[in-house]
């Protein structure tokens, strides 16, 4: 995939109407609807501003929880409409629909300095579906389309992919710094390159450790992925996590990199539970050893130090995914360690979104790091090499 792609700052946008795609799905509180964290639209601004600064007319979308193609105003985008307002300074003018009425009316009224908000591009059928008929009634609206929803771009949805069939489609500055940071890394990394997946599942990383054993000087494998490695070289692991029909699969991923000459480090030691409980009993084992009726919930300390070692001369880390049951505080020493290590070194360090972003985060960790990626499902995917239809419709620079 071509990872230089135009951007904002490539095309004149004063005095035009802007359809800009944004990540605005945001966590809210159940009872209240009230945003708990507004990071993804406070990532929006830089664009925003830029757009507005520029003398552009700024018809914002984005999707919002899973309505499935219903209108549920419990999914409504008017709690961002206000917030972005209050961020912005400025008011923000809120569509009571999507393509309907309401928003054609709104968007063909729109001065240039001004923003206004679509409803929750996911209360149309056609959205998950690509649907051409509304992706042309989206662009209808604009004459340029910024895409700035990195968490979206592995989505071919109307308004992530098929708006760029009808309008000239750029990136904001969200989705530039993305694909120049993870993009540079997976092209032309700063080496040594270090990898580390955790997580739950071999599963959901195949596609990332096939592509990384290509680039990649070192791999570390933690979480509970790690035991389904274990196992396929023979080890107990008691209750752990285990997808046995991937033993296969991580025994050649085994072979693969000692035949490429990537280190694989997987742990030595593990810190097994009695149950999977925040107050469970535990016991250091070594790797390979889990008792029945005991489950690995995180990495041991001979295996933090080895990790912790191994990303100390790194050029590039990426990082993807927690070493342990991180939500458990008794659980999270691995992940907590690696996370440190990260924020002492200085190699190039960037996080793969999901997990691993809030486990940075919430340490405190997170301004310590190069890069702290928006989209979880979108940094992994771009992880596997695999194109971004939501990227893929750019104009190449």
């Amino acid at each position: 995939m071509n990872y230089n792609k135009k951007t904002v700052k490539d095309i004149d946008v004063s005095g035009k109407k802007v359809l800009l795609r944004c990540d605005f799905n945001v966590p809210q509180d159940k009872t209240t609807g009230a945003i708990t964290d507004d990071k993804r639209i406070r990532a929006a601004l830089p664009t925003i501003q830029y757009l507005l600064d520029q003398g552009a007319a700024v018809i914002a979308c984005s999707h919002l929880g899973k309505p499935k193609g219903e209108v549920k105003p419990e999914l409504s985008l008017k709690p961002v409409s206000v917030r972005l307002s209050e961020l912005l300074g400025k008011p923000v003018i809120m569509a009571g629909d999507v393509v309907g009425p309401d928003a054609k009316a709104k968007a063909a009224a729109l001065k240039p300095g001004q923003i206004m908000l679509l409803e929750n591009t996911r209360f149309e059928k056609g959205e998950t579906k690509n649907d051409p008929a509304l992706a042309k009634a989206m662009a209808d609206m604009a004459e340029i389309y910024v895409s700035d929803a990195f968490g979206a771009v592995h989505r071919a949805h109307a308004s992530t992919a098929g708006v760029a069939d009808y309008l000239p489609a750029v990136s904001g500055f969200l989705i530039q710094k993305e694909l120049e940071i993870i993009g540079g890394a997976l092209a032309n990394p700063k080496r040594p390159l270090v990898a580390i997946l955790g997580g739950s599942k071999v599963s959901s990383k195949i596609g990332v450790i096939n592509n990384l054993l290509e680039i990649a000087d070192t791999i570390i494998i933690g979480g509970g992925m790690a035991y389904t490695f274990s196992a396929a070289q023979g080890g107990k692991v008691g209750d752990s996590l285990l997808e046995a029909d991937w033993m296969d699969y991580s025994k050649e991923m085994v072979e693969k990199a000692a035949a490429k000459g990537v280190k694989l480090l997987l742990p030595v030691d593990t810190v097994c539970a009695d149950k999977f409980a925040p107050d469970a009993n535990s016991q250091v084992v070594k790797a390979g050893e889990i008792p029945d009726g005991w489950q690995g919930l995180d990495i041991g300390p001979e295996t933090v130090a080895l990790y912790c070692a191994a990303v100390q001369d790194a050029g590039t880390v990426i990082w993807n995914g927690p070493m342990g049951v991180f939500e458990f505080p008794a659980f999270a020493k691995g992940t907590e360690a690696v996370a440190e290590a990260l924020s002492r070194t200085n190699a190039i360090t960037i996080i793969g979104g999901g997990d691993s972003a809030a486990a940075v985060q919430q340490l405190g960790y997170a301004d310590k790091m190069t890069h702290i990626s928006t989209g979880g499902g979108a940094s992994l995917e771009f992880m596997e090499g695999k194109e971004l239809p939501g990227v893929a419709c750019l104009l190449d620079a």
